[in-house]
């Protein structure tokens, strides 16, 4: 089977709710809210997709200034799908597209081991702030 992979700037909401929910990342994302699901789709700066005969079956979601930096936001692959080096190539793709940028990313906790497999490099000094009320 064929694996296409190319940018979209048209991924439709439901569309990729249902591959969050398929890779597994959708416990750790907003599934129950459709239209908080629709602006992270409408705002994101780059969506690499890889889909099978059509069928979307990977994301990179991005956001990005194209030069300095690039956040890959959300990469999620179809269960069915995985083992396949279809995340790497989505990681590749961002890449190419945004080849200045240095690609930054927050793992899953059950990707944390899959990141230095393929090349990338842990940097320790992340920092979180989910409530403006947090700051002291």
């Amino acid at each position: 089977m064929d694996i296409t992979y190319q940018a979209e700037e048209n991924l439709q909401a439901e569309e990729f709710k249902a591959l969050l929910i398929k890779s597994t990342l959708g416990e750790r994302r907003p599934i129950d809210d459709i239209e908080r699901i629709e602006k992270m789709c409408r705002n994101a700066g780059l969506i690499v997709t890889a889909r099978a005969d059509g069928q979307l079956v990977g994301v990179a979601r991005s956001v990005t200034d194209w030069v300095y930096c690039t956040y890959l936001s959300d990469l999620a692959v179809d269960e069915a799908f995985q083992h396949r080096g279809i995340g790497k190539k989505l990681i590749a793709e961002t890449k190419r597209l945004t080849p200045q940028a240095t690609l930054i990313l927050l793992a899953a906790p059950a990707a944390v081991g899959y990141y230095p497999k393929i090349g990338m490099t842990n940097h320790e000094h992340c920092y979180l702030l989910r409530d403006v009320n947090d700051l002291k």
